[in-house]
């Protein structure tokens, strides 16, 4: 079937991969079976953490995130689904695929807007019950969140400048440390971090206008010439 058609001509999938070129779905609470039972491991799963800016597919902008977001890995190098097999466009956990999935309709989006920010999967919905695990990841929620990133980067023009660099920086180190020691010494399998921890502040603070530079064991912080808003 040729894929062509007008949006106004289309009325069923027509399989062309471009839901699934602009990335994986989040997850819901109907989809607790898939991870719980292994059917899609966590190793290709990510975090967006609450607070953490991110795109809102329904209201077209960045927005913060009201609670964890739990999302399918991209491939590399692209925002396109791990699962999507672009060569004979077609997906390669079908049958298990999570709710979004289920229910988008590209040429009628009432019914993903109607679920798309409600009943989201959480980390704690999935390993609270993992002694010292979860304890750990809460932890580092409190001392790396979001909400206070957001908060010492306002500060940044202020008087106290040097101090809330230094803040900054000691929690992207805190935070690089965690992954660390989840791996070499927690025995973690380095592919489940993201999951874990969401994804390194060192990346994401550029969402804020901001990149980190590494020499040897110091990091310093950089405004990216460009304007931002906080």
């Amino acid at each position: 079937m040729s894929n062509t058609r007008s949006a106004a001509e289309i009325s069923a999938c027509i399989r062309c991969g471009t839901c699934c070129e602009k990335g994986g779905p989040s997850f819901h609470q109907e989809d607790k079976g898939l991870i719980e039972n292994g059917l899609i491991l966590s190793k290709y799963l990510y975090t967006i953490r609450k607070g953490e800016m991110a795109y809102d597919n329904v209201k077209g902008h960045l927005l913060p995130s009201a609670s964890d977001i739990i999302k399918i890995k991209s491939q590399k190098n692209a925002l396109t689904c791990l699962f999507f097999n672009e060569q004979k466009s077609s997906c390669t956990i079908y049958d298990k695929r999570p709710l979004e999935c289920r229910v988008l309709k590209c040429w009628d989006t009432r019914e993903i807007e109607k679920i798309y920010a409600k009943n989201r999967l959480t980390r704690k919905d999935l390993v609270a019950n993992i002694t010292g695990l979860w304890d750990l990841i809460d932890d580092h929620q409190a001392r790396c969140s979001y909400e206070k990133i957001h908060r010492l980067l306002r500060m940044l023009d202020g008087d106290n400048k040097n101090a809330i660099l230094k803040d900054i920086l000691a929690m992207i180190h805190y935070d690089t440390q965690i992954r660390e020691l989840a791996v070499k010494k927690g025995g973690l399998d380095p592919e489940i971090v993201d999951f874990l921890f969401g994804r390194p502040i060192k990346k994401t603070i550029n969402m804020y206008g901001f990149k980190i530079e590494k020499k040897g064991d110091t990091y310093r912080i950089i405004a990216i010439p460009t304007a931002r808003s906080l």
